[in-house]
């Protein structure tokens, strides 16, 4: 049973690792449209969410460097350099925190998703001053707030909003459990000896 769930979430972070490759097609490659909608970062939290947060870790890594290698899209350096810390941020957190989440819940979800967002963008933004610096001509607080929260806006809100609906609709699917309270299940499972 334990090599058929590892095989699986192998299958299934590969299939997001795909799709947030396909993803940033629909905004036409254009980095302005990406940088509203950020399309790479649905692909991880979901991987983060159903596979855990090891698997959400690195496949927010790779896929960015992978992407800007491929498609040159993003630039290597620094936004996908940048992109790859922040992503991997998201998948770890928000797999890791919904892992060990009591319930798994619309609440436990947003609360996993919310810090993530804050913790991953805080990564970004080390991430963006180690790589280019601080100061007038290098990254600053004015550069942070606005690439990451206010030109992020709209992709925030699709994250927030579609995510959330199809975790409930992969509950349907018994894909991912919702509204469970997973300590007390594994309290009661029998000792495997």
């Amino acid at each position: 049973m334990e090599r058929k769930n590892y095989i699986k979430k192998i299958v299934l972070s590969a299939m997001f690792l795909a799709l947030g490759m396909v993803l940033p097609f629909f905004t036409g490659q254009i980095p302005q449209i990406g940088s509203m909608l950020l399309p790479m970062h649905i692909p991880v939290f979901l991987c983060g969410l159903i596979c855990g947060g090891k698997y959400g870790a690195v496949i927010g890594f790779i896929m960015p460097l992978m992407r800007s290698a491929i498609f040159m899209m993003p630039p290597m350096y620094p936004d996908a350099a940048a992109m790859a810390f922040e992503l991997m941020a998201y998948g770890f957190i928000v797999g890791f925190m919904y892992e060990n989440a009591r319930w798994h819940c619309i609440k436990s979800l947003y609360r996993c998703m919310l810090t993530a967002m804050l913790g991953g963008r805080i990564v970004w933004g080390l991430a963006m001053v180690l790589l280019v610096g601080l100061g007038e001509n290098g990254f600053g607080i004015t550069m942070f707030i606005t690439r990451a929260f206010v030109n992020a806006f709209p992709g925030i809100i699709l994250q927030l909003v579609f995510i959330p609906a199809l975790m409930l609709a992969l509950d349907k699917t018994h894909l991912v459990p919702f509204g469970k309270n997973l300590r007390a299940e594994k309290k009661s499972e029998p000792e495997k000896i």
